[in-house]
């Protein structure tokens, strides 16, 4: 399975556009998705208490189903939209929250595949940086990290303004699909 989290506060947005023009593609070239938005979603920021040494979170909130569903996948496309040069806030709080896969022996996402897709208001609006923080994630978590590939080959996808508008934008996500799909039919 292959999971999709958007990290925008806006469901119906670009970046849940791009994410799902993603999963459509994996999913036509034979594999089960599951999509996760992280919008409304009530996750409360990680204070750093580590109880989760000995045991799961301290906060039993929305961030749960995110949890089974990063431990079900093979794969992993997070999408963000650009928010100051980075991840949104939800995106990051997410993020941090994860620290609980990788504090007891084994990481849980070690092995997986990831990869990112960005949307900014510019074409240079801070989707790399926004891609990288994400990389940076993927490899804390010992993932394997895809970019888009030639003919770009960039650090991800990158969608400018309005995603269904966005043809160049559009023809990243669709390679970063089919790299991704690549990577997981190597398995």
């Amino acid at each position: 399975m292959i999971l999709g989290i958007n990290g925008s506060p806006h469901e119906g947005g670009n970046t849940s556009f791009a994410l799902k023009y993603a999963l459509t593609i994996l999913e036509k070239a034979g594999f089960s998705t599951e999509y996760i938005s992280l919008a409304g979603k009530n996750i409360t920021p990680c204070d750093g208490c580590f109880a989760c040494k000995s045991g799961d979170c301290v906060y039993a909130d929305d961030m749960v189903p995110v949890y089974s569903g990063l431990r079900r996948c093979k794969g992993l496309i997070l999408a963000s939209p650009v928010y100051m040069g980075l991840v949104s806030g939800q995106m990051k709080i997410m993020m941090d929250r994860t620290v609980s896969l990788r504090v007891n022996g084994p990481f849980d996402l070690s092995g997986k595949v990831g990869a990112g897709i960005a949307c900014g208001g510019f074409r240079n609006g801070g989707q790399e940086l926004t891609l990288q923080c994400m990389h940076t994630f993927f490899m804390q978590h010992d993932m394997a990290v895809i970019a888009d590939g030639p003919r770009f080959s960039h650090s991800g996808a990158a969608i400018v303004g309005k995603a269904e508008e966005d043809e160049l934008g559009l023809q990243t996500v669709c390679n970063l699909a089919e790299k991704m799909a690549r990577e997981l039919m190597r398995e």
